[in-house]
């Protein structure tokens, strides 16, 4: 429970980047290359245009289902590629970046089940205030038109950019931790913030055209806009009317926002797992439960069963927790 409890810190994430996601989904939604049909000239002004016209609160709209699903998006996605690094490493401790891809890879499948619904109805939401005709719905509105099935339309563009996001960002986030680590071989919350931003770069920056596309895909068309049918005949269509250029169309909001939301969500949630603010080690470390403090042994369930659970978790997980400073614990003699 421990675990699904700390990922609501990446609520925390999501809501103080939300408004540059908005952003990101109007650039890329915005069609056509002529004049008269450019609503945006560029994020920036975008984001201007929105407070403008829509109020300071536009820039959030649709936040409600984003803060309600990121937690156990995150906690699919961790929990899937803890699982695969786990059974992927070999007996003597090895794991090769290739099966780190695939381990990455798999927790990004994963949490397509739960991602796309939230994502269609974050986006539909999010270029609502563009419309100027019909009444403008919310978040259960939105649901009951599309119905179950629509809840997954642009799930094969969700899986082409989040299957190649995740087998980037983890190897590149663990490796990153071993070269900002201190002479020691640990890590601090600087180092860490600093890894998981820099991992966002390339996993988000070179995804943007799937990103694209799932927008597409995704969103309500206007009156008179290009509709699509499938992620091949978008693909099509985009580089048809609009050219390559159009693939990459927020993709400097995109790197914005994934880059410091997951920062701040993986190092937060490395620094609070075991309470202690210290150094956390590096990701060479195997640490197992012969290595850790001896406990009690007349001391049954609670904290001993919890104590199995956690032992050696930095290794399968990729990701890296902070090196507790505490001294063995000595057992004390029963009384009778």
């Amino acid at each position: 429970m421990l675990f699904f409890e700390l990922l609501h810190y990446a609520g925390a994430g999501a809501a103080a980047v939300y408004s540059i996601d908005l952003v990101k989904t109007r650039m890329q939604n915005q069609r056509g290359s002529l004049a008269g049909e450019i609503m945006y000239r560029n994020s920036f002004h975008c984001f201007a245009k929105v407070v403008r016209g829509e109020g300071f609160f536009g820039l959030y709209r649709g936040l409600l289902p984003q803060l309600m699903g990121v937690s156990p998006e995150k906690a699919i996605k961790l929990a899937a590629n803890f699982t695969m690094r786990d059974l992927l490493t070999s007996k003597d401790g090895n794991l090769p970046l290739w099966k780190e891809c695939i381990a990455g890879g798999s927790g990004g499948a994963c949490q397509v089940i739960f991602t796309n619904p939230l994502e269609i109805v974050k986006i539909r939401l999010q270029v609502a205030g563009e419309m100027t005709e019909g009444t403008r719905t919310g978040a259960i509105g939105v649901i009951k038109e599309l119905g179950f099935s629509g809840l997954y339309k642009g799930a094969s563009a969700c899986f082409l950019r989040d299957i190649p996001f995740s087998a980037i960002y983890f190897p590149v986030y663990a490796h990153m931790k071993t070269y900002l680590a201190d002479e020691d071989g640990y890590n601090g919350a600087v180092s860490l913030v600093g890894a998981a931003m820099i991992a966002g770069v390339p996993a988000a920056g070179l995804l943007t055209p799937a990103d694209v596309i799932k927008t597409r895909l995704q969103v309500k068309a206007r009156s008179g806009q290009q509709t699509y049918n499938g992620l091949i005949d978008c693909a099509k269509k985009i580089y048809k009317n609009e050219g390559a250029k159009a693939f990459w169309k927020g993709a400097g909001a995109r790197i914005c926002r994934s880059s410091p939301q997951f920062g701040v969500t993986l190092a937060t949630y490395e620094l609070l797992h075991h309470l202690d603010f210290g150094k956390s080690t590096s990701p060479t470390s195997k640490r197992s439960s012969t290595d850790l403090p001896h406990r009690d042994p007349d001391m049954i369930g609670g904290f001993r069963v919890a104590h199995r659970c956690v032992a050696g978790m930095e290794s399968r997980y990729g990701l890296v927790f902070p090196k507790s400073s505490s001294s063995p614990v000595t057992s004390s003699p029963h009384k009778t």
